[in-house]
């Protein structure tokens, strides 16, 4: 009994790894079970047993490529939670690049997939997994910004600084795999140096909101004079 479940287990294994593999490659719609179970070495009925349908492996070979990203690259990127705000930053911002540029990662390229060609079937399971990534970011960017910093300033600054990981990493990625393409922004070649860009740039803005909400909060507590 044990040793088929243990089988059991590999088979459920394979299909997500090589469905990661499909649906980054293809997407939701161009994706085929059939591909799917050739690559993990499965018959069909494997993925109705472990799964039920199409639509379930998909969210669950997302889920199992943001896992194992996570794994390989822990958001913290191994600066300790007592460091400084700005070293922790640092920290996050670098392992997110290289979680994007791992070429063993596919969450991105579902992603990306995904806003070509949408289903929402990534929807629920994306806010579900990312939710606890994105408050510890809003909580470390809150800590710089200053305790009174509003809630909508704070997302619009998480936002700016997660984009300048994403959007230029993604890209770089892309025509990295498509080596025809020589269109496009530059390729990112040194993570370290664009981190280090991406944080002086970030903290330099941070910094400009927070003076500015500063001078506002002095002047409103000054007395006028009539």
């Amino acid at each position: 009994m044990k040793i088929r479940r243990k089988r059991t287990a590999i088979t459920a294994r394979k299909l997500l790894a090589a469905a990661s593999e499909v649906f980054a490659q293809k997407g939701y719609r161009d994706a085929t079970i059939a591909e799917i179970c050739e690559r993990a070495g499965a018959n069909v009925a494997a993925v109705n047993y472990h799964f039920g349908d199409k639509e379930t492996l998909y969210k669950e070979a997302w889920r199992h490529s943001f896992s194992e990203s996570v794994k390989a690259h822990p958001p913290g990127g191994g600066v300790s939670d007592d460091a400084p705000p700005d070293e922790r930053l640092g920290g996050y911002v670098t392992a997110l690049l290289h979680r994007i540029a791992d070429e063993n990662n596919k969450e991105f390229l579902f992603v990306q997939k995904e806003l070509a060609n949408p289903t929402g079937l990534l929807d629920e399971v994306i806010h579900k997994e990312i939710h606890s990534l994105r408050k510890n970011m809003e909580k470390l960017v809150h800590e710089l910004l200053g305790r009174c910093a509003p809630d909508i300033q704070v997302r619009f600054c998480v936002i700016s600084i997660i984009s300048q990981c994403i959007n230029p990493m993604v890209a770089t990625k892309v025509r990295k795999e498509n080596r025809k393409n020589n269109d496009g922004p530059p390729i990112i070649d040194d993570i370290e140096a664009y981190s280090n860009h991406v944080v002086r740039f970030s903290l330099g803005g941070i910094r400009t909101i927070s003076g500015e909400a500063e001078k506002v909060s002095t002047s409103e507590k000054e007395p006028k004079v009539s």
